[in-house]
């Protein structure tokens, strides 16, 4: 485990770029912005609208790891390049969607109908075209105002209304299999690796492909720069863990063929 992490973090080395992540929540407490609850719950009861028109619990959509973003649908600004970068990422990773993780995307404008999200929904599916992709492993919904207040209050969304738009941050929001926020990746582009770790966390432990472990030994999230950076004192560890190993192991095939030599001169001697 330890040397295949080792080789496998040599991988990533010469690319630093590939750990980072783009902050977009400059203040701690913003009026537009996004104030982070990380280790907070999704309220579960909480319902909504799906593309179709039905009513759905939150609390049944998210029963594996979920990637959540919201946006509306009728936005002009930053929620088409926030989706299709979702699309773009989701596009590039290999884990299974609807499987090993959904996506739920929800409108935070109340006017939004499901014939519109129907219509987004295919949209973004159709940007998925290098892998299969199921239709029902992401959700796009629509609420009233109390609905919205919800999910947005217990993200710490916080958006404001000019005249018929709304101005907001982009964001896309990693929950746990119990509803738990886990992280949060800032920005309208995603790197797989960023989203495949994050997602890694939030199936909290279970078993998944060994690149994935591999991955998360190397790197460590850093709360302060919001990106996973290189773990490098754990690397440089058992950097010299496996040298002190391999000298140990020198040693002793070295004493062993010192001993077979003298045997053998002893018996020529006799």
């Amino acid at each position: 485990m330890a040397a295949g992490a080792l080789l496998a973090c040599a991988a990533f080395i010469g690319n630093p770029a590939a750990a980072r992540v783009t902050d977009a929540a400059g203040e701690s407490s913003p009026k537009v912005g996004i104030v982070e609850h990380l280790g907070d719950s999704l309220p579960a009861d909480l319902t909504f609208r799906d593309e179709n028109g039905r009513e759905v619990r939150l609390g049944d959509l998210v029963d594996r790891p979920t990637v959540l973003s919201l946006v509306y649908y009728s936005c002009p600004g930053i929620c088409t390049p926030l989706l299709t970068g979702l699309a773009e990422v989701l596009n590039l990773m290999d884990l299974r969607p609807g499987k090993d993780y959904r996506v739920v995307t929800i409108s935070f404008d109340p006017s939004d109908t499901p014939k519109l999200a129907a219509e987004k929904k295919k949209n973004y599916l159709h940007l998925i075209d290098r892998r299969e992709f199921p239709e029902e492993a992401w959700s796009f919904l629509t609420g009233n105002q109390e609905q919205i207040d919800a999910i947005a209050e217990a993200v710490g969304f916080r958006y404001e209304k000019q005249g018929k738009e709304f101005v907001h941050a982009a964001a896309i929001y990693v929950i746990s299999p119990k509803g738990k926020i886990v992280r949060y990746l800032y920005g309208t582009s995603f790197l797989p690796l960023d989203l495949k770790l994050a997602l890694t966390e939030a199936s909290q432990g279970r078993v998944g492909p060994t690149i994935n472990k591999i991955l998360l030994f190397c790197f460590n999230y850093d709360p302060d720069g919001r990106k996973y950076v290189l773990n490098t004192t754990r690397i440089a560890g058992t950097a010299v863990l496996l040298t002190a190993l391999a000298f140990v192991i020198y040693l002793g095939a070295s004493s062993r063929r010192r001993a077979a030599a003298d045997g053998e001169s002893n018996d020529h001697g006799s």
